[in-house]
């Protein structure tokens, strides 16, 4: 069994960027059912479908598969929920661990989250200077609510 653990935080300051390269992500979703979202997603020459389960405090069932670039652009096309998320994404060290941290485009624009995959959920966290408020208990800030009610209309 696939076990997704993970705390998301707001960023509120730009001092993680220097010298960060991101990747633009794209993804939409096929379902977004409070018990399992279906996310469909292409990282520039790759594409994934994940299925995930309905959230435990910061854990989740979570399957990933590699797909042909193809057709995950088709299904992104044709079959994904709209709007789509668009987000460029930085991978960021800090202390022993890796950030992730998404910056929105679109109808998302203004909205920096930082995310951290943990080994469990008791697993203590170095927690960088640029980083604010948890959200991981707030759904608003979950990718498959974002789809359906984008940051800028809150």
């Amino acid at each position: 069994m696939a076990i997704e653990i993970e705390r998301k935080f707001l960023v509120k300051d730009s001092s993680w960027r220097q010298g960060i390269e991101g990747k633009l992500y794209c993804q939409g979703y096929l379902s977004r059912e409070k018990e399992r979202t279906v996310r469909v997603r292409r990282v520039e020459d790759k594409a994934f479908l994940t299925v995930k389960g309905v959230n435990d405090g910061p854990s989740r069932l979570e399957y990933e598969y590699e797909i042909p670039v193809q057709d995950g652009q088709e299904l992104l096309d044709n079959l994904c929920e709209q709007p789509l998320i668009e987000k460029i994404r930085y991978l960021v060290p800090y202390g022993e661990m890796m950030w992730e941290v998404d910056e929105f485009r679109g109808a998302n624009k203004g909205l920096v989250v930082a995310e951290i995959e943990l080994s469990s959920p008791e697993q203590q966290v170095e927690k960088p200077p640029w980083l604010g408020e948890e959200v991981t208990d707030d759904l608003r800030y979950y990718n498959s609510c974002l789809s359906m009610k984008p940051f800028s209309a809150w």
